[in-house]
């Protein structure tokens, strides 16, 4: 028997109109509703004043961040089309923001090259939006109309006379607040300053000649950045080498159209051990790569091994170089832009075009050859670091097979000094990496043996920034890490095999524990970038003092929380301050309820919102260059006494 519940029929068939269904799923629009989505709203509306840009009628974009929470993008390209359209008999602006697909982009003469392909941006920010108003600068008038999410107020209107041409458009994000009766969307209103002026530094590199400013109006004195670069993507690896020693300069740059594609290609090699090509279609980054990354390393790996075979580097019975052999040290942007993308999803994070790769392929197959041939000692000193890195990976591989042997065992090759846990449902394990046997032996008497391990660590690990892959295999704290944790090195990696989901390092609060920290990191982000990518690193939060006075023990974690805290008690009862010079210091009591308990403990989950700015703080901080370092060291000691980690 059916009954209403379970009934399905016509009148279970919702057909959702307008931007109705993206206010409904507007993760598939946007990714996600949280910080990520929020920003990326902003990308779509810089995108497209982007395209402007790349259609030769835009070089100057400015983005503001209002007090208000809204923001405003205004570029002085064409302007959005103002007549009637003529199937919709609407006017083309409120078009392009209030249908989906609905734009410029789907074969017509408005946009050859296009990073919004699905021509969902506008009218997505649109649905999105508590309010949005769009002015269009344009045939020496000024036009407006506003939108409540995504809704039509009024007709477009003629607000004034104007000289310049262009598109301001300002919006206020639906934000979630419990005040209004609409549900909102957004977890957040909170745009991110540094995060937004990262992806448009970006996008200035990658455009060369188009200035994009940003203005931060949320605070006093105003923040603002400016991005200009008319090096282009050549300027964007000597950025992201800043801190690094390249083997040669300037970098090599690739530049031509194909098949009426346009490719440009920067590299540069530097003497770390570490590889960053980013890749990028149409101005968006594909951090999954694509075609256009594929045929960039197929063929950088063909044109190096017929270098050396020719001129003798490599001889006859040596084995050919491999992907990573002449990829190691290697900073490179491979940029496309193309007529017809085809990204994977909305959120465009890898390129499908399959005829890209050959013809990337050629450009820097011919290129790169020739570059070799006329700079030979530069030819040279490439080769031989690919070289110098084929014998490293080889003896890395050998120190891999011997660590493969020791954990064929499983349970009976873990490391001695781990104290493992009872539970072997990784989703409820934690490891806990502690500084030194005294800190150990407190962790271990103050855990909870059920789902809590402890791994003592012997002083500072290996600085792997400066280290090649074998060294860091042959290093016996990093050894006993990779076996505890259970999910294999590098490349054989495999997170379904980790024996613990949250990986917690546990060090002391002062200068030599934060030491320790960034050490453990850098090996973390460099080695098992997935760990840090799936959100399995945390950090401790340990305090840095007891106050005690009278009966009352109270525990602070800075010198900023201290002198709070001596304010509140008052400083004539002259309350009893013990500093701790380390976990040792702390009974397993004290630890597990100031730092261990899940329910009393604050810990902090590490991730990763720039890859870039990743990359430039671990090259600063643990890399060979000591004078940019100093000069960061300096810049921030101030901040030092106010940080809680």
């Amino acid at each position: 028997m059916q009954t209403e519940t379970n009934r399905y029929d016509e009148n279970q068939i919702q057909v959702l109109e307008g931007l109705e269904a993206v206010r409904r799923r507007p993760g598939m629009y946007i990714g996600s509703t949280d910080e990520r989505g929020l920003h990326h709203c902003v990308y779509e509306i810089v995108d497209n004043a982007v395209d402007e840009a790349l259609a030769g009628f835009c070089d100057h974009i400015e983005v503001t961040l209002n007090a208000d929470g809204s923001v405003t993008v205004k570029d002085n390209g064409r302007g959005f089309p103002v007549g009637i359209h003529p199937k919709i008999h609407r006017p083309a602006v409120e078009v392009c923001l209030t249908i989906l697909h609905a734009g410029g982009k789907f074969g017509g003469e408005g946009y050859k090259v296009s990073g919004g392909l699905h021509g969902v941006g506008a009218s997505v920010v649109n649905a999105l939006s508590r309010h949005l108003q769009v002015n269009v600068y344009q045939n020496g008038k000024i036009y407006q109309q506003e939108y409540e999410r995504g809704k039509v107020l009024y007709d477009l209107k003629t607000v004034g006379e104007t000289e310049r041409t262009g598109t301001t458009i300002r919006f206020w994000p639906d934000v979630k607040t419990g005040e209004d009766p609409e549900p909102g969307i957004f977890e957040t209103g909170a745009f991110d300053f540094d995060v937004l002026r990262t992806r448009f530094r970006e996008m200035a590199f990658l455009n060369k000649g188009i200035r994009i400013s940003i203005e931060d109006h949320r605070v006093e004195p105003h923040l603002t950045k400016e991005y200009h670069y008319e090096g282009g993507i050549r300027s964007f690896v000597e950025y992201l080498n800043k801190n690094k020693t390249p083997l040669f300069n300037p970098p090599v740059y690739i530049d031509g159209v194909r098949d009426g594609t346009a490719i440009e290609v920067a590299l540069q090699w530097n003497d770390g051990y570490n590889e960053m090509a980013l890749a990028f279609a149409n101005n968006i980054h594909t951090p999954e790569g694509g075609t256009h990354l594929t045929g960039f390393r197929t063929a950088l790996t063909r044109v190096i091994n017929d270098y050396g075979r020719k001129s003798g580097i490599l001889k006859a019975n040596d084995q050919n170089l491999t992907g990573d052999d002449v990829r190691e040290g290697l900073t490179a942007i491979v940029s496309v832009k193309l007529t017809e993308p085809q990204f994977e999803g909305q959120t465009k994070s890898k390129l499908g075009n399959s005829e890209v790769r050959p013809l990337v392929d050629a450009m820097v197959s011919e290129t790169l050859s020739s570059f070799f041939e006329e700079n030979p000692q530069v030819a040279k000193t490439v080769l031989e670091k690919c070289v110098s890195a084929a014998r490293a990976r080889e003896a890395a591989r050998k120190a891999r097979d011997a660590t493969r042997r020791k954990t064929a065992l499983e349970s009976a090759s873990l490391p001695g000094k781990l104290a493992d846990c009872s539970e072997r449902d990784p989703a409820k394990c934690e490891i806990f990496l502690v500084e030194g046997d005294s800190a150990g032996g407190s962790a271990k008497s103050g855990r909870d043996r059920h789902f809590q391990a402890i791994l003592p660590l012997r002083g500072k690990i290996l600085n792997v920034e400066k280290t090649p892959e074998h060294r860091v295999l042959a290093n016996q704290e990093i050894q006993a890490m990779i076996t505890a944790f259970g999910g294999g090195f590098g490349k054989e990696f495999n997170p379904e095999k980790l024996r613990y989901h949250r990986i917690v390092c546990m060090t002391d609060a002062d200068v030599d524990g934060s030491h320790i920290r960034i050490l453990l990191l850098t090996f973390f982000y460099r080695h098992f970038p997935r760990l840090i990518e799936d959100g399995y690193v945390y950090i401790a939060q340990p305090p840095l003092y007891k106050v005690t006075k009278g009966k009352t023990q109270r525990y602070v974690y800075s010198d900023a929380q201290l002198q709070a805290l001596l304010d509140e008690l008052g400083r004539d009862a002259k309350p009893d301050v013990q500093r701790y010079k380390g976990l040792g210091e702390m009974s397993a009591e004290q630890l597990w309820e100031t730092t261990m308990d899940p329910s009393r403990r604050s810990m902090y989950r590490v991730s990763v919102k720039d890859a870039i700015a990743a990359d430039e703080i671990f090259t600063l901080l643990m890399g060979d260059q000591v004078e940019p370092r100093k000069e960061f060291i300096e810049q921030n000691a101030k901040l030092v006494a106010d940080l809680d980690i």
